[in-house]
């Protein structure tokens, strides 16, 4: 147990200390904001980009470990939106927030950090392989049922290829075969860019956090939160043991990946159509208190720590 808590108290710990010099007014919501586009336009896509170069990737591609995680996204997701449309009678983009909050998962500020506390470099691999299609399927879905068929194709690609993080995989995938003509002075640069990558995510979600808060009742929020950091880990742990075969960090990884709070594109996306902004930032604020908690039990489950 204490070793688990040792994985989990930095980055939670962080993410306090951001919240905190909010609360205080030590630091303002611009710093948060700045510390956000620093990790998703520099720090994350330079960490991606050297993982991606230097990793050994598989020949094969590991399909039961892809379809036991977003199995467990299309069972949380159905279920948010069905219980928002049933039960609290929310109908268009709000519904599809309570989906995208259930299913959406908080890679960059915590999962990334954590799984790489937890696994090292054993989890890369299997970390930014999933990290590298989470975005684009997610993001696409949730573009597909906010705006229907009416979507343009090109405009989704367009949305997808400039994002930060699609840029930095493309940019890894890319730079492979000629990895070892790049200049070492040059990968002194990215590193030192990936490095800020962790530590500045967190304090930014912590801010974040502050700023958003419970923007709505509790109930909803507290479904979807449940589902996100209890619901879609069982399913994912299920699959990814009982069902198909791969290595125990592949399947510890998928499991702590599901097991992230509610990501914060949740927020961006329902801010974007202006509808389903008090969901998705309360999913976000009680699923990551929640997950101070139910991380640990992960944790323990898989035998990390």
């Amino acid at each position: 147990m204490l070793d688990s808590l040792a994985i989990v108290l930095p980055i939670f710990g962080l993410i306090g200390i951001g919240y905190v010099a909010s609360r205080l007014d030590y630091v303002s919501h611009r710093v948060g904001d700045g510390l956000s586009e620093f990790v998703f336009s520099l720090a994350l896509p330079c960490l991606i980009f050297k993982t991606l170069v230097t990793a050994e990737i598989p020949a094969v591609q590991p399909w039961g470990y892809w379809i036991s995680y977003f199995v467990g996204v299309a069972v949380v997701w159905g279920i948010a939106a069905i219980i928002a449309k049933r039960v609290y009678g929310l109908g268009g983009i709000s519904q599809v927030v309570a989906g995208f909050s259930a299913g959406q998962a908080n890679t960059v500020f915590v999962g990334v950090p954590m799984i790489l506390k937890a696994y090292g470099n054993e989890g890369a691999v299997p970390l930014f392989l999933l990290l590298a299609i989470h975005l684009p399927i997610t993001m696409t879905l949730a573009t597909v049922l906010a705006e229907g068929r009416g979507t343009s194709p090109l405009r989704l690609i367009r949305r997808l290829l400039t994002h930060p993080i699609v840029v930095g995989i493309l940019a890894g995938s890319a730079f492979r075969p000629v990895a070892s003509f790049v200049p070492e002075p040059l990968w002194h640069v990215v590193d030192l860019l990936g490095s800020a990558a962790i530590p500045c995510a967190l304090i930014s979600m912590g801010i974040a956090l502050r700023r958003y808060g419970l923007g709505t009742g509790w109930q909803l929020p507290t479904i979807i939160a449940g589902l996100k950091v209890v619901v879609h880990p069982l399913i994912v742990l299920i699959l990814t043991t009982r069902v198909f075969s791969m290595p125990p960090a592949w399947s510890g990884v998928a499991v702590l990946f599901a097991c992230c709070p509610s990501g914060i594109n949740a927020y961006l996306f329902a801010e974007r159509y202006d509808e389903g902004v008090p969901i998705a930032s309360a999913a976000i604020t009680l699923s990551t208190l929640f997950a101070i908690a139910t991380t640990v039990i992960w944790l323990q489950v898989l035998g990390v720590g």
